[in-house]
């Protein structure tokens, strides 16, 4: 078992623009926040800053914009240990943002303006190629655009590792290459239902939805539940993962810690339920704190004998 596994994200990089609320805002209401702040974010990013966190060495491929923005979400990149050598920069639009409102419960309500992530392009992947040498996982999402994520998988699964695809934000009719790259996909009930087109009301349904998945090409299929927690399922069966009760203060990247935390844990060679085990455990930390990767915790609030 090795304890710095090299993880590839091909991703997006937004800075969030977080309002704290009584409750989320409706349709024309103008309500008084509590507090402004600014913090980094993007579901790549996130994700790329947590396998960081836990010790692996982490790669960020994506774009930002020649911006404030974009210089300083390249600084949080270096200070996190994450190698930037491929985070493209473009003059022909700004860095990604991110406005988040978060109610007082913990939910949020966001809004993405992808910018220069939309920009990223399958060459500048290519470009990347050494990054992919000797990696463990790859592990992409689809807030930039979908033939990079593609290109990204391939490589991923011509040097050997495992591949996962974390469906977000979900889109319908997406290329069947996509699945067929994809080892692991991972998708909320939200976005198993976008994928597949099956509603999802009970986990029966959520069993068709993903035996579509497989269907397609995808090895193994984790659907997030929330405070329900996880199912694992394969054409072995399904695995049922429960999570970790705690009194949610904000919600905001919860999913990206997950993701980045599952990627580490796998590519130190856990088995896919131990890893979700291990990573419904630092989710479950961070949801307690305000921010999204300023509630990512580090490895001295884990459990030491995660890394003996």
């Amino acid at each position: 078992m090795t304890f710095n596994p090299k993880v590839v994200v091909v991703g997006s990089s937004n800075m969030d623009l977080i309002s704290y609320v009584p409750h989320l805002p409706k349709k024309g209401e103008t309500l008084f926040g509590s507090k402004f702040v600014t913090g980094f974010g993007g579901k790549g990013a996130n994700q790329a800053v947590m396998a960081a966190l836990l010790g692996s060495h982490t790669v960020m491929i994506g774009k930002v914009g020649t911006d404030e923005f974009g210089k300083q979400m390249k600084q949080n990149f270096e200070s996190k240990k994450v190698d930037t050598k491929y985070l493209f920069v473009t003059d022909e639009c700004s860095s990604g943002v991110a406005p988040i409102f978060v109610s007082e419960d913990g939910s949020n309500s966001i809004v993405v303006v992808s910018g220069a992530n939309d920009l990223l392009t399958e060459s500048e992947i290519r470009q990347a190629e050494e990054a992919f040498k000797d990696c463990k996982v790859v592990l992409s999402v689809l807030e930039i655009p979908v033939s990079a994520v593609i290109e990204g998988l391939k490589l991923g699964k011509k040097h050997g590792a495992v591949t996962i695809l974390n469906p977000a934000p979900a889109q319908k009719n997406l290329p069947d290459e996509l699945f067929k790259h994809t080892d692991i996909i991972v998708p909320n009930e939200s976005e198993l239902e976008l994928l597949t087109g099956i509603n999802i009301t009970s986990e029966e349904e959520i069993k068709k939805a993903a035996t579509l998945l497989l269907e397609k090409g995808v090895k193994q299929v984790v659907v997030t539940l929330g405070e329900k927690g996880c199912l694992y399922l394969s054409k072995e069966g399904t695995i049922r993962v429960p999570s970790v009760k705690v009194q949610a203060k904000d919600t905001t990247g919860a999913g990206d810690c997950f993701l980045g935390s599952f990627a580490y844990f796998l590519g130190c060679g856990l088995n896919v339920e131990e890893s979700i085990n291990r990573a419904t455990k630092v989710a479950s930390i961070s949801v307690q704190r305000e921010g999204t990767q300023s509630s990512y915790p580090s490895t001295t609030e884990l459990p030491a004998e995660w890394w003996k």
